[in-house]
């Protein structure tokens, strides 16, 4: 297991390192390196090289994992999210580990049980398996086939509020926050919110049949959510930004 060096919240040293699911050069990863700057003079980036949503904690097993150099501090892998942690924590920085790992900022939700199938999840989930304290954060979007359209606003507001008191705050080891953004105008969203994790009702799964254009069916799912109380489902649709402890 790798440990993260002690790291004293009052000093201003944080160490950080960014990835994702989206891939290294989503927009969601740019803002977030944005955001991470803000918080320290010291973040690296480590992320796959393409998308790779849906990929849970997935390892890549069957063929050899690639790494690319883009910059002092970033680095692509053509893997998975876990792999890219793996390959920071036991060999780009092995011999100064992050205090800090940021996964996100993904497009798109991660609530209940979406953590399973995410990521972005996955990928703090490995920082936090391997003793770093990790954080999660995903935008949700307001309806289907955005694309690279879905708007960051509520991200970019909000993500550095979130995260500050998160730096100081005493973490489970083994644990990971979960954060989610609501799909609102920055000024219309009224705070914070800790909340439990969700369930969805599975009885809604749906399966979505369409056509390509050379005339072959092809299949997506699709779910909706529940609305219990203080889950992060109802959380991010009254409008306060979700945070969950996993």
């Amino acid at each position: 297991m790798v440990v993260s060096r002690q790291h004293n919240p009052h000093s201003g040293a944080v160490r950080i390192l960014l990835t994702n699911d989206d891939g290294i050069h989503a927009p969601g990863f740019a803002l977030l390196e944005s955001i991470a700057s803000n918080l320290s003079d010291d973040v690296w980036a480590v992320a796959p090289a393409e998308e790779q949503s849906g990929a849970g904690h997935s390892l890549t097993l069957t063929r050899p994992i690639r790494l690319r150099k883009l910059g002092d501090k970033k680095f692509a892998v053509r893997g998975t999210p876990t792999d890219a942690v793996m390959m920071a924590l036991a060999h780009i920085m092995k011999d100064s580990p992050p205090d800090l790992i940021l996964s996100g900022i993904n497009r798109g939700a991660n609530l209940a049980e979406d953590v399973t199938y995410s990521g972005t999840v996955s990928a703090a989930m490995e920082g936090a398996l391997a003793g770093v304290r990790s954080v999660a954060l995903s935008q949700v979007y307001a309806k289907e086939g955005m694309g690279d359209t879905v708007p960051f606003a509520a991200a970019e507001a909000w993500a550095e509020r979130v995260l500050k008191p998160l730096l100081e705050a005493p973490f489970t080891p083994g644990t990971l926050v979960n954060v989610n953004f609501p799909a609102l105008a920055p000024d219309a969203i009224k705070g914070i919110r800790v909340c439990r994790q969700g369930i969805r009702d599975y009885g809604r799964l749906r399966i979505v049949e369409r056509t390509d254009p050379r005339g072959y069916r092809y299949w997506t799912p699709g779910s909706s959510g529940d609305s219990s109380a203080n889950s992060g489902i109802s959380a991010v649709m009254r409008s306060p930004s979700s945070s969950t402890k996993i």
